[in-house]
This record gives C-alpha cells, sequence and structure tokens, in this order.
C-alpha cells in the first residue's frame, strides 16, 4: 500500500522495519525545526510504501518526551498514529530560535537540484542567518573582524552629513556631533576590547571601497538595463552603500522618462518610475538583504518594468499577503535606523506604503512581490502610462484638503478604479485589511465625495464618484455606472418572483437586495407603476405578483 504523496520540504518519510536509530529521528525532528516545521511519516518507504511501525515506537507518550528530552531547547512535537495503525505522523513545529540535538548536532531542512529534499548541516553564517530572519540577531550591529577605525572613510563621512543637510527628514543636531561622536550615535562602530571598531553598518554606510571588498564581500550591487534581449548596461561594483544609491539614482533618473497631464491652469508630471518610490525600494533592499549570503542588490530596467532584488527573503511574520499591515521590522535594524535618522529612509518604517504611492497615486498597475522565494525578495514596478482621470481625481483632492491621502484610501480607490463597484469584503479582500478598516475607509470616501454608496448592509456597495467622470467630462460614464442598479434591481426581483410561485414581498425584496424598508416599497411601486407587478392584500399582508 502506498499513502499517496511524496516528500518534500515539509514531509518527510522514514523507514521503521528494522528500527529508526534514534539520533537519525532526532536529527529529522531539528532539521524540521529549524526550517519551516513540517511532518516526519514514520513506518513509510521513500517511495511512499507503508511498511509499518516498530514495536518500540509504539508508545506516541513516550516518543514525544524521549525527542523533547533529546532537543535543545525541547521541542513539543505531536504524534499520531493512522487509523489502521501503520505509520506514525510526527508534526514538527517552526521553531522560534536555533535548535540542536543533545549531542550537539545543528541541521536545516533543503531542496536539492533534482527536486527531492534533504537534511544537512546548518553552518555558522547560516546560523546568524537564521538568527537575523527570526529577528533574534542584528547582524549590522555586530563589529567587522579584522577591521579597523582607520576603514572608515572620511570622504563618505562627508557625504552622509551633506545627505542630511539636504534632507529635511534627516536628524539636523547629528551635524553638530564630531566624527567619533557621530559614528557611535549612528551605531557605526562599537567598543571592542577597548577600541572602536567598525561595525557592518558603518562599514557599509561609510567604509573605504578596498576595505568594504575584503571585510563585506557580500556588499556588492548591480544596475542592469536592457531593450529587448540587447544588453544596454550591466555594471556591477561594491560600494559604500550612500555611494551605490547615487550611482543608481543616476542611472535610474536618465532613463526615467515623464508624461505630462493637463488638470485646467496646472500640469501634472508623471514619470515612469515615481523617485520616492524607487528610493525607498533601494533603502529595503539594501537594508533588509541577507549579508551573510551571497548575491547582490540588483536593479534591472526593461521593457515591462523594473525589478529590484535582493537576497535574504522575507523575515518571520511578513508575507507578501500582509506587507502593507504587518507590524514593521526589519533584518538589519542597526542599518535601517541610522538610514531613518540620516533622511534616506520613511521614519515610521512603512517605507513599502511609499512603494505601493507611488504607483497608486497615478492608476497604475500595483508593484508585484510574487516572485520572492525563501531566499531572495523581488519587486517589480510595471512600467505603464497613467491613468489621465484617476491622477485628476487625486490631485484634486489633495489641494482641496492639503493632505494626501493614506495608502488604504488608495487601494480602495484603485480597486473600484478596476472592478467599478464592490462590497467591502471585497475591498477587503483586494487591500489585505481588515474589513472593518475597509468599512472605514469607504466611508470616509464617502463623506468626502470619491465614493458613493448604495444598499446596506453586507450588500452595500460602492462605486466611485461623480468627480472621476467630470474630471474627464465624461458624463456619459457616470450616468452608465449609476444607472446599473435601475436595471439589475427590477431584473433581480423578477427573477425571485418566477422562482417563488409568481411573488414577492416587500421582506423578500429588503433581504435579497439589503434595502430599507422604504426603498425596497419605492421599487416595488416603481415596478408596479410600470405594469410589471401587481400588489395584492391590504398594507398590513401586501404581496406582488407579476403581471399575467
Amino acid at each position: 500500500m502506498n499513502i499517496g504523496f511524496k516528500e518534500d520540504l515539509t514531509i518527510e518519510f522514514k523507514s521503521d522495519k528494522n528500527k529508526l536509530p534514534d539520533s537519525d529521528l532526532v536529527d529529522a525532528v531539528v532539521a524540521f525545526a529549524n526550517t519551516n516545521g513540517g511532518d516526519i511519516y514514520l513506518g513509510i518507504e521513500d517511495d511512499g510504501e507503508i511498511t509499518g511501525l516498530h514495536k518500540s515506537h509504539q508508545d506516541i507518550t513516550q516518543l514525544a518526551a524521549f525527542i523533547a528530552n533529546k532537543t535543545v531547547p525541547p521541542i513539543a512535537v505531536r504524534a499520531e498514529k493512522s487509523e489502521d495503525k501503520q505509520y506514525l505522523k510526527i508534526s514538527v513545529p517552526k521553531s522560534r530560535s536555533i535548535v540542536a540535538s543533545s549531542s550537539g548536532k545543528i541541521q536545516r531542512r533543503r531542496i536539492k537540484a533534482d527536486g527531492t529534499p534533504e537534511n544537512v548541516p546548518m553552518y555558522p553564517h547560516e546560523i546568524a542567518s537564521r538568527l537575523s530572519d527570526l529577528s533574534l540577531l542584528d547582524y549590522s550591529s555586530l563589529c567587522v573582524p579584522d577591521a579597523k577605525y582607520s576603514d572608515l572613510d572620511p570622504v563618505e563621512r562627508e557625504r552622509l552629513r551633506s545627505i542630511i543637510r539636504m534632507n529635511p527628514q534627516g536628524e539636523q543636531n547629528l551635524l553638530e556631533l564630531d566624527d567619533e561622536e557621530l559614528d557611535k550615535a549612528l551605531r557605526l562602530v562599537a567598543d571592542n576590547n577597548g577600541q572602536l571598531t567598525p561595525t557592518y553598518c558603518g562599514m557599509l554606510l561609510i567604509g573605504r571601497a578596498d576595505s568594504l571588498r575584503r571585510c563585506v564581500p557580500t556588499a556588492e550591487a548591480a544596475f542592469q538595463v536592457m531593450i529587448g534581449t540587447n544588453v544596454v548596461l550591466n555594471e556591477s561594483f561594491i560600494l559604500p552603500l550612500l555611494a551605490a544609491f547615487e550611482k543608481m539614482e543616476t542611472y535610474m533618473n536618465a532613463r526615467n522618462s515623464e508624461a505630462e497631464i493637463e488638470e485646467g491652469l496646472f500640469r501634472i508630471s508623471v514619470p515612469d518610475y515615481n523617485k520616492r518610490a524607487f528610493r525607498e525600494a533601494l533603502v529595503n533592499a539594501f537594508s533588509h538583504r541577507d549579508y551573510t549570503m551571497m548575491g547582490r542588490v540588483r536593479v534591472q530596467m526593461d521593457n515591462d518594468g523594473m525589478t529590484i532584488s535582493n537576497p535574504g527573503g522575507f523575515i518571520e511574520g511578513v508575507t507578501i499577503d500582509n506587507l502593507l499591515t504587518v507590524e514593521p521590522h526589519g533584518r538589519n535594524t542597526a542599518l535601517a535606523d541610522a538610514m531613518k535618522r540620516i533622511g534616506l529612509a520613511e521614519r515610521t518604517g512603512r517605507g513599502v506604503d511609499r512603494i505601493f504611492e507611488g504607483s497608486l497615486l497615478y492608476g497604475k498597475p500595483l508593484p508585484d512581490y510574487s516572485e520572492s522565494t525563501d531566499v531572495m525578495v523581488k519587486l517589480f514596478i510595471p512600467k505603464s502610462l497613467p491613468d489621465p482621470n484617476f491622477t485628476k481625481l487625486i490631485s484634486e483632492e489633495h489641494r482641496a484638503t492639503g493632505e494626501s491621502l493614506p495608502i488604504n484610501s488608495l487601494l480602495v480607490l484603485n480597486a473600484l478604479k478596476r472592478s467599478r463597484r464592490a462590497t467591502v469584503n471585497e475591498l477587503a479582500d483586494f487591500a489585505h485589511i481588515t474589513v472593518e478598516k475597509a468599512r472605514i475607509t469607504a466611508e470616509r470616501l464617502v463623506e468626502s465625495g470619491m465614493l458613493e454608496p448604495s444598499g446596506n448592509g453586507k450588500g452595500r456597495c460602492y462605486t466611485l464618484s461623480a468627480k472621476l467622470y467630470h474630471a474627464d467630462n465624461n458624463i456619459t460614464g457616470y450616468i452608465r455606472q449609476k444607472g446599473i442598479d435601475n436595471v439589475r434591481y427590477p431584473e433581480m426581483v423578477m427573477q425571485f418572483a418566477k422562482e417563488n410561485g409568481g411573488t414577492i414581498t416587500r421582506g423578500d425584496v429588503m433581504e435579497l437586495l439589503h434595502l430599507t424598508r422604504s426603498q425596497a416599497y419605492n421599487l416595488l411601486k416603481k415596478m408596479v407603476d410600470d405594469d410589471k407587478l401587481d400588489s395584492k392584500g391590504t398594507t398590513r399582508n401586501a404581496y406582488y405578483r407579476l403581471k399575467e
């Protein structure tokens, strides 16, 4: 008999015909705990054939206790037998720390080139990477081995001061500090046996280029430009981050064309790529990358758009679905904090909001993180023309209120721009926010006149208001959109009546269309006037019948 599925990163089969050695079982548990958790099926061969449990593994309570005693820290597994008691499923949770066997072995799980899984030793640099993923280690705050204070570049430090001066978001009081005080304040150095030693944060931000190549060879970056299949630019370099930023921004700005949208006496310049969004994406790539892994931060521009990628997957707790709502936290805290204080990064830690805002403001397709993996974050920003009507609507609201629209409002407006009509639940799904937040956001936009509601309760729907259509004198489009209910509701009433023996009541209409009592009455009265229904019964017991 075969179990019917195969091994993968979270599933492993273990033969128990000749009693699986205790050490092999513990090693497998450790590997799962140090990766993503998973299930060990004891009593099954590699090909999925069920061959049965050894008699020494029949007591699942004793087995779970044994595993806890042989792992450090103890791992609490859940063991359960199959219905026919032929094999045992041992569920291993993902650990929030590094786990070892009591003999000192630390392993992890990975997928081989042929697609099959294996357990391999976890090496020191991988331990640091794992702790960093779990937000238990700030790699950027560690002292760089064999580095000296002289490895920091005075020219790069002056570049840092210049960035603070020019950026109103930078902490201007940092400029009052001398070099050593500045380095300490930004955690560019740390005390190491009585001597100031550069941290990875310091080396990455203001290290000498030759020292950076020697001490942090993983700090590589690349900028590529392709037109079709032709490579126009392909440059790799290891530079201090501030210099790398300027180099990449120069390359991008030279290729970032702009379109103009006229709005009365105003002209709105819309670039292919929002400059603030690009900077935030670059900050995220450098400050959240895994510097224990080989690889590079890469920016690639082509006909379809821009891709920004960096080694190291999303850290623990961050997924594609919660990017815009998860509590901000990063892999390299000292480095991210320094970038915020000098004014390069969003101080609230919500830089990803700015990345999405850069597209949402102009009605462009949203940034896409779907190609990210466990070992790489990849952001794709599509290249497309702006939506003139939508851009004018957002710009007009900004001028009227003097405030920028929150990210949730932009997401809701963008959802309705695409679907024209949506319920609160549909808006929540699109924006990846709670239903309550979606409701609050939609109602605020109703109050501001940017949305128009219809119906009540769970069936309450929202559409873009007349503002969007008037922005381009598209009154026909607005009337067409508003007319949907006038056609849809009577059709639904008629269909209900047909399925209900030819009759329908006011209560049926209220429940069917989520309308108020008076709205349901007015709709039915109009259908009677239009000779589609007959009114029957008394006022208290009134019902409506299809015209014969």
